[in-house]
């Protein structure tokens, strides 16, 4: 067995740092032939940082808050864990719930695919699903279920769900789940499950300090793998800015910009669903082709957008940062901040859209004279540089 020191910081329940062996290959980690079948044949060659140090103590039977920023294989990494960590019977063994309907379909299609050579049932649970092929999946006893908390509690609460038999919850985005108006629903799923034999594990991208004050009631002892806020830049992503100076001249900038490159796809971030649909219109006019996707959109609507867009229907996806967490969209060579994120956290889940396990991305920040203040927010928060833009750019494409 390979095993090498990490870098990744580890909190133990006693507060000291100590370090985790990693695990460089997934046959170090003793897997399950079948599930090793399955992470072979979704495309994975080698476990990324995050599960390197985070599926063992898992496996081992410990609860668990894992940090790692977008792109970095994090839903892969309790993918694989609850799936070695099943038992051969058919009965609902693990929960995972995420906060938005995006991330729950596509953490179950990582599920489906990890474990399409086991014999598993994984169901799932979200608004835009339909309620009666819920009941009819769920009577079925799947061993894995993927939900949002309001359908997951809506089911539980009608003795929908055998959650007597749970043994694994996890809970993804974990610090937008519990900062977001989510609490209360995570606190009664608890409290269903507070007399089993639970094993819980947080994942998310970023970890608030406020985050750990509400995660001690729910977890025994947990192990903290946290990634170091001078970590979390994404290696392989170029930054850069782009001095617009006024908001009015950030469109003929834009256009410039596309202009002079010949990537494939792009996503263009905007911190409104109005600057979105203003700047879908004015790109249409000058003959872009244009997909567009925000939280008012109907569930079925989003979903055939992101579909057609990682076909190719499109070059360019404006969003809100609803698809700033969950959406993997593995084609995608640059990201754009037409605005820059209001909350500074939110900057790594935007850039985190390229560059996808290690490729090469470009990010490019447009500024006006009142953003450069939150760019040096960023830059010290992240300990990170962002450079202007150079003329040459397009070589790191």
């Amino acid at each position: 067995m390979s095993l090498q020191s990490s870098n990744t910081e580890i909190l133990e329940n006693t507060g000291n740092e100590t370090e985790l062996p990693k695990y460089e290959s997934f046959e170090d980690l003793e897997l399950k032939d079948d599930l090793l079948r399955g992470i072979f044949a979704y495309g994975f060659e080698k476990p990324s940082i995050i599960q390197q140090t985070a599926i063992k103590p898992f496996l081992d039977g410990k609860d668990l808050i894992a940090q790692s920023q977008s792109g970095t294989g994090k839903t892969a990494t309790f993918a694989i864990s609850v799936l070695q960590s099943l038992k051969k019977e058919q009965r609902t063994q693990a929960l995972v719930i995420s906060h938005t309907r995006e991330l729950s379909n596509q953490i179950h299609t990582v599920f489906s695919n990890l474990s399409r050579y086991m014999d598993i049932k994984v169901c799932l649970l979200s608004g835009g699903t339909s309620i009666r092929n819920n009941i009819d999946e769920l009577s079925l006893n799947p061993q894995v279920i993927v939900g949002t908390p309001g359908r997951v509690l809506d089911m539980m609460s009608k003795n929908y769900i055998a959650y007597k038999d749970i043994n694994y919850l996890i809970v993804d985005e974990a610090d937008e789940m519990l900062s977001r108006g989510f609490v209360t629903q995570v606190q009664d799923i608890f409290r269903f499950l507070r007399s089993n034999q639970l094993q819980v594990g947080l994942y998310s991208a970023t970890m608030p300090k406020e985050f750990f004050e509400i995660t001690e009631k729910f977890m025994d002892k947990p192990l903290k793998i946290l990634v170091k806020t001078e970590q979390l830049t994404l290696e392989g992503i170029k930054q850069f800015y782009v001095n617009a100076e006024r908001n009015d001249f950030k469109f003929e900038t834009l256009c410039d910009l596309y202009n002079m490159i010949s990537a494939a796809q792009s996503i263009i971030y905007c911190n409104s669903k109005k600057i979105v649909n203003d700047l879908s219109r004015r790109l249409a006019d000058n003959n872009f082709t244009v997909a567009t996707i925000h939280g008012e959109m109907p569930q079925e609507e989003r979903t055939e957008i992101v579909e057609k867009f990682r076909r190719g229907d499109s070059r360019i996806l404006l969003s809100t940062d609803l698809l700033s967490r969950g959406i993997d969209v593995q084609q995608v060579s640059i990201v754009i901040n037409y605005d820059i994120p209001y909350s500074i956290e939110n900057y790594i889940h935007r850039i985190g859209r390229s560059g996808r396990f290690g490729r090469k991305g470009v990010a490019i920040n447009f500024v006006t004279h009142v953003d450069i203040g939150k760019l040096h927010d960023i830059q010290k928060y992240y300990h990170t540089m962002i450079e202007e833009l150079p003329e040459n750019f397009s070589e790191f494409i």
